[in-house]
């Protein structure tokens, strides 16, 4: 598939199917991030993969109770990836101060998107969620508490036939110009 069908064909997706996702999978998303780009060649990440079926829902159980059951779908997954903030190099902080802006988490959205793009791939789905109990999960993981973990990511096979095949998205002439504003 090209570069762009891969973009095309990606979802985010909320329905999978009860099949275990293989490491060597799961070792390939995983060399997609580590080649991303980052601010200073910083490489602010850490990925924490939870395939274990009993930690996997324990961890469900704990990240989306109360407020965040919205996102109780990730339960069906069978892989949910925590994404954790580590230091940017300090030339990489200092030009975000100067700047206002957290490189860090650019470099982690563009980690990230290289693991979904990876997975779609290989025939997985994936769901970004950033909606869920931060404290609890840390507790789980064995996360230090001084770390953030921005990002979990759902992961796992999925009926295609269930997602419908068109982006809702904006015409490019309404996001996009040459030249100017």
């Amino acid at each position: 598939m090209g570069f762009l069908d891969v973009i095309k064909h990606r979802k985010s997706v909320r329905e999978f199917l009860d099949t275990p996702v293989e490491r060597e999978e799961i070792l390939t998303c995983l060399e997609a991030a580590r080649l991303s780009p980052s601010a200073c060649n910083s490489q602010p990440w850490k990925f924490i993969i939870v395939d274990d079926r009993q930690l996997k829902d324990n961890l469900c159980q704990v990240a989306f109770k109360g407020v965040y059951f919205i996102n109780a779908f990730c339960k069906m997954a069978p892989v949910i990836v925590a994404v954790i903030s580590e230091k940017s190099k300090f030339i990489a902080r200092i030009g975000g101060m100067f700047r206002g802006t957290k490189y860090y988490l650019i470099d982690i959205g563009i980690a990230c998107e290289h693991f979904v793009l990876q997975a779609e791939d290989l025939g997985l789905g994936t769901c970004w969620i950033g909606w869920f109990d931060e404290p609890a999960v840390k507790s789980v993981l064995n996360v230090p508490h001084n770390k953030k973990i921005d990002i979990l990511i759902a992961l796992g096979y999925y009926d295609k036939k269930k997602l419908k095949s068109e982006h809702d998205r904006e015409p490019l002439e309404k996001i996009s110009s040459f030249n100017s504003y």
